[in-house]
């Protein structure tokens, strides 16, 4: 089969037909089931051992920067390997890397086991091995959102999604649970040793997935290229930018409650451990409730409709937590928080997941997960101070208002720009010819130009279309793009594409979904040559 080429001949994109999906349809699919299942447990454990982690530093020191410096060491990874593990997750057979994660996570664990028993067990030690672990984590979460697609049909996407969270959710109530219980009762060297064998049983159970893993014919991306790629395309895609705008914001603001939730419990009326936990437990339940209710809300608003009237509801949240005398008023309150958190991001989630064609769709997610990451980072370090120079409550006041402001802003200005139905399968059917069948004998960059006639009538509709197709090259992994206009000649434009090199030139091709064959359609409705634009390729010369 000849390399696809976006300069030929394309077939209509079809649209996804809108249906009523219920909550829990995906789980009737016998590999999602089991996938859930495995990712449930994943996330179980994660929270067992950042539990314990924490609580075993505090047999360690007494110094709350140590203790504190725990949670970095979880989350660090996602920062410094999240877009490397998305490309990863692009490039390599998913299963195996799935399967490869979870083995590491059960190696961190088993270690750690072994340096409790032999009481090797030192704080910088502790705080290494944390940071193993949240390798392991950083490494798992792009390839796992990047399978879900594979699993469930488009329709069933919100729905799947909407599940993922409640696992989130359900683990964030399951996982401290269990490991407060065997630390009181066995041990925190127990808890270790129950996160290994679930993890390498987990393994296990992913490696029973009979996925076929098919190699790329032009072989594997380079790392960094592949990088470069993914950052390129989210950088292009306006659908991502928006959706990365509206999570940042979300999440800069939000995180401002779960950040001073722990003061915010001691200054209750007969507040303490017991009643964060129960504010904890409060804002999960909520998020699990709302999962059961989010398929109707999707038939009755809109993407942004749902993202602002959440980022509100959550607002009003943080609001009644600034003034809450007692628990009986605060658990109301985290209730509301935690379906609004779980109906935003599961809205944003969706968005995302609709934008990314499979060939990009794990580095994406990377991205997606480090603007959260991010978002959540600085917005804790910032309303934290905020409290140090004011209060409690005017930290919240002000995260609560300035939140709610940003996402009508961010609404208003960062447009989509395109419909949220545009088709992102691969564009493999349709193609009249490709690119020359070999290589040429030179290595170097490779420039393509494409000539088009048009009407100069027509000029200001054209550029509006070319300036759309410059996204979609760039976004493909195109180094450099042009438009030329012949001065002598009104009507003759010339665009020109540059690649990196003949083989990425051909990845370009592979890339291709159907949303850029209808974007050419449009192209070609300009051109008012005799035949089809012409095409010249060259190599440049080193």
């Amino acid at each position: 089969m000849p390399p696809i080429s976006p300069e030929e001949t394309p077939v209509a994109p079809t649209r996804v037909q809108s249906q009523r999906i219920g909550p829990l349809e995906p789980l009737k699919l016998p590999v999602f089931r089991m996938l859930w299942s495995t990712w449930l447990v994943a996330n179980i454990c994660m929270w067992m051992n950042d539990v314990a982690a924490a609580w075993m530093m505090t047999s360690l020191t007494t110094s709350p920067m140590w203790v504190a410096l725990v949670q970095s060491a979880s989350t660090l990874p996602v920062f410094l390997l999240g877009l490397p593990s998305g490309a990863l997750a692009d490039i390599l057979d998913r299963r195996r890397w799935l399967v490869a994660t979870q083995f590491w996570l059960a190696g961190a664990a088993i270690v750690l086991c072994t340096a409790v028993v032999l009481d090797l067990m030192s704080a910088p030690l502790l705080l290494a091995l944390t940071f193993a672990n949240g390798i392991g984590l950083a490494l798992r979460w792009p390839v796992f959102s990047a399978i879900v697609p594979e699993l469930v049909p488009r329709t069933h996407l919100p729905a799947a999604l909407g599940l993922n969270g409640l696992s989130m959710n359900a683990s964030r109530i399951i996982g401290p649970l269990v490991a407060g219980t065997l630390i009181a009762s066995a041990g925190t060297v127990w808890v270790f040793a129950l996160n290994a064998v679930l993890c390498v049983a987990s393994g296990f159970v992913v490696l029973r997935w009979r996925r076929e893993h098919t190699p790329n014919p032009l072989g594997r991306e380079r790392l960094i290229s592949a990088m470069r790629v993914g950052v390129q395309f989210v950088r292009q895609s306006q659908r991502m930018r928006a959706v990365l705008a509206r999570i940042s914001i979300f999440f800069l603001h939000s995180t401002a409650l779960l950040a001073l939730l722990p003061l915010l419990a001691r200054n209750l009326r007969g507040g303490g451990a017991g009643t964060f936990t129960l504010l904890l437990a409060a804002m999960g339940g909520g998020a699990i409730v709302a999962v059961l209710f989010l398929p109707r809300l999707r038939q009755a608003l809109v993407r942004d409709q749902l993202v602002l009237r959440g980022t509100m509801l959550q607002s009003a949240a943080a609001a009644v937590m600034a003034v809450a005398p007692n628990a009986w008023v605060a658990v109301p309150a985290m209730i509301v928080g935690g379906m609004s958190w779980i109906t935003v991001a599961n809205s944003l989630s969706v968005s995302a997941q609709l934008a990314l064609p499979d060939w990009v769709r794990a580095r994406g997610m990377a991205i997606y997960q480090m603007a959260i990451m991010g978002a959540s980072a600085f917005g804790a370090a910032l309303w934290g101070q905020v409290a140090e120079l004011s209060s409690l409550y005017v930290s919240l006041g002000i995260a609560a208002a300035s939140g709610t402001v940003f996402m009508l802003l961010a609404i208003r200005y960062v447009s989509d720009g395109v419909g949220e139905d545009d088709d992102t399968t691969p564009a493999r059917k349709g193609w009249a010819k490709g690119p020359p069948a070999e290589a040429p004998g030179e290595d170097g960059r490779v420039v393509v130009t494409v000539e088009y006639l048009i009407d100069p009538a027509r000029a200001a509709a054209f550029h509006v279309v070319m300036q759309q197709t410059r996204r979609a090259r760039l976004g493909q992994g195109a180094i450099g793009w042009e438009l030329l206009h012949d001065i002598a000649e009104p009507g003759r434009y010339v665009e020109e594409i540059v690649d990196e090199s003949w083989t990425e030139h051909l990845r370009r091709f592979h890339r291709a979904t159907a949303a850029d064959m209808a974007l050419r359609e449009r192209r070609l409705a300009f051109h008012q040559g005799e035949t089809l634009p012409a095409i010249t390729r060259y190599v440049v010369r080193r």
